[in-house]
């Protein structure tokens, strides 16, 4: 009898299994749903509706800051249920709903209702959604399973933007009408759940957990501490758009603009997963500090259109190097019955400190100009860069 042996390709795939490329595909039409309108909310805020920058700054905070939160209780439930598939499918099902509703903003505060049910529902799936991915790789792959996940969902949110030019351009930048057509993509993404996710109960029992970083191995609690001194520099990328629409890109260009960056960051995502699988996580996330140092830096200088487009590109190779890898760092120091609780105090550490990051970069750039807001950022990231490299560089 003669046994066929796996192609090349077959086994360098062998980690794909169907939790992986589902999730995937939920996150690319999702994002493409996203993407259609979130390049143009901060130009929609300003010349629209008429909003002052520290409001678009509290706009971000309260949506991600304050729906962040859920992140850690849904992760936590999860664990405690072992169930994950319910709270995905809960989590894109509010955002698809809610999303629409922009077309129908008249003043700021409709805006930020939206935003913030849009987060809602991201606080609900992300955590179960990441610690499923995890349940479903095995621990040798988990950089290739995020990258392959970060991929896809950069992907959908490169293909937004392109629908949003399209759109804006034969509707004579009809911001109401791209709101409204964003329902689609996130409708099949919920399909796509129903039909295509399957649960996988966790090997590991969870225990019981008291939300304490006591209970969180040592690695994990100083990651956890870098990841917030980098997150106070990190504000919402609502404000580099704006800086580079203050430079000289305009409005309609805008959503090309963030087309580039996502199509560096899709072009990144994968290889940075199968880069941090051989060297490790630390160095590829050291490196993608540096790198968002140095975008921050550049832009808070550049003078020029032209500049502008090529700092957006490198920017994706930022979001590329640390995204999933970030992820699957914490996935990786984490035992299987407790990745949806570290997940969700991973995800809520991050949405908590973006309040005063987005406050301070909103404050910073009225105070003392756009330009030294940047450069705060940029600091922030390289002390962050040389901290992990200090503190956890040895350990792969």
């Amino acid at each position: 009898m003669i046994v066929e042996q796996p192609s090349r390709s077959q086994k360098h795939f062998a980690w794909l299994g169907r939790n992986i490329l589902s999730l995937g595909l939920v996150s690319l039409f999702t994002d493409l749903s996203t993407e259609m309108s979130y390049a143009v909310i901060p130009i929609f805020l300003k010349e629209v509706l008429k909003v002052q920058p520290v409001f678009i700054g509290l706009i971000e905070a309260i949506a991600e800051s304050t729906a962040s939160v859920l992140k850690a209780f849904s992760g936590y439930i999860s664990d405690r249920c072992r169930k994950r598939k319910i709270f995905i499918f809960v989590g894109y099902t509010m955002s698809t709903i809610v999303k629409p509703l922009l077309a129908f903003a008249t003043q700021g505060w409709h805006v930020l209702v939206v935003r913030f049910g849009d987060r809602f529902g991201k606080g609900i799936r992300t955590a179960p959604r990441d610690a499923l991915i995890a349940d479903s790789s095995s621990k040798e792959y988990l950089g290739r399973a995020f990258g392959f996940h970060r991929a896809l969902d950069t992907l959908g949110a490169a293909l937004g933007p392109t629908l949003a030019f399209l759109i804006l351009a034969l509707s004579s930048q009809n911001y109401r009408l791209l709101f409204g057509l964003a329902l689609v993509p996130g409708i099949i993404a919920v399909l796509i759940i129903i039909f295509g996710v399957r649960e996988k109960i966790p090997e590991t029992q969870a225990r019981a957990f008291s939300f304490s970083l006591k209970d969180v191995n040592s690695q994990l609690r100083i990651f956890f501490c870098i990841i917030v001194l980098f997150t106070l520099g990190n504000s919402s990328d609502a404000f580099l758009l704006l800086r580079a629409k203050e430079i000289g890109i305009s409005a309609i260009h805008i959503p090309l603009l963030w087309l580039a960056f996502n199509i560096s960051y899709f072009a990144w995502s994968y290889p940075a997963g199968v880069i941090s699988d051989r060297i490790g996580r630390n160095k590829t996330i050291v490196l993608g500090f540096l790198v968002f140092s140095l975008c921050y830096s550049a832009l808070a200088y550049t003078k020029h259109a032209a500049g502008v487009w090529i700092i957006f590109v490198i920017y994706g190779l930022y979001y590329g190097l640390t995204e999933g890898n970030l992820k699957a760092y914490v996935a990786e120091l984490t035992p299987a019955g407790v990745r949806g609780t570290m997940f969700g105090v991973y995800h809520t550490i991050i949405g908590v400190t973006l309040l005063p990051a987005n406050l301070l970069m909103g404050l910073l750039w009225q105070k003392v100009g756009f330009s030294h807001a940047l450069l705060v950022g940029a600091a922030l990231s390289f002390m962050s860069a040389v901290l992990l490299f200090a503190l956890l560089g040895k350990k792969k």
